[in-house]
């Protein structure tokens, strides 16, 4: 049973709660979003086995007891396989995140986080990641400047590197990717979900 530290709205922690009943009652949590970039200018989105979509390099909820970092390290570890030196990861940003959606049972998912936002630099190549295919369904390397522009403009393309698996086995591939390849959720802005985090690893490379 997974257990959430919770939190008044201000950030004060309140207790710890189970997860299905933090989003049944909209309990305010911790969540974190995970990026990677190396020193070639470039970031690792993950490609959503559910969406089809590009997101964050890996995502989840932050357990009861656990700092954000750790979870930046464990959330990386389970969801693409990588074990990363957590502690040399950097805060972007924290954004409050509220979203209430209906199941398909009829009840409501509620959700009140805290995201703490972080990037952390990838020392390593693209066939060393294995990632959990129920969850996503490739990886892919963009180059950061490319991917802004495109998400400034909603416009254009660029030239990635993909890796995903066939039969079980890693392969790496070219592929172009497009505005509309990138998750964006409804009453969400493509600059307002990932210019934030565009913009502070390339200031990080420039340092």
């Amino acid at each position: 049973m997974e257990y959430l530290d919770i939190y008044d709205e201000e950030g004060n922690h309140l207790g710890k709660e189970e997860r299905n009943i933090v989003h049944k009652k909209a309990l305010w949590h911790n969540t974190v979003h995970c990026w990677l970039y190396d020193q070639e200018g470039n970031i690792f989105f993950q490609l959503r086995a559910d969406k089809g979509k590009l997101y964050t390099t890996a995502s989840g909820h932050v357990q009861a007891g656990e700092t954000v970092k750790e979870a930046f390290g464990r959330e990386i570890e389970e969801e693409i396989g990588y074990k990363i030196d957590y502690n040399q990861a950097k805060l972007i940003e924290v954004v409050k995140f509220v979203m209430d959606r209906e199941e398909a049972d009829g009840s409501f998912f509620k959700d009140r986080a805290f995201a703490n936002v972080y990037a952390c630099e990838f020392k390593g190549n693209l066939n060393e990641f294995d990632f959990d295919e129920k969850e996503l369904s490739g990886i892919v390397k963009i180059n950061i400047k490319k991917a802004l522009e495109i998400i400034t403009n909603e416009n254009g393309e660029v030239l990635t590197e993909k890796c995903f698996k066939e039969n079980g086995k890693l392969e790496v591939k070219e592929e172009k990717i497009t505005f509309a390849d990138f998750l964006v959720n409804p009453g969400e802005t493509a600059i307002e979900k990932y210019g934030e985090v565009l913009q502070f690893i390339m200031n990080e490379l420039n340092k």
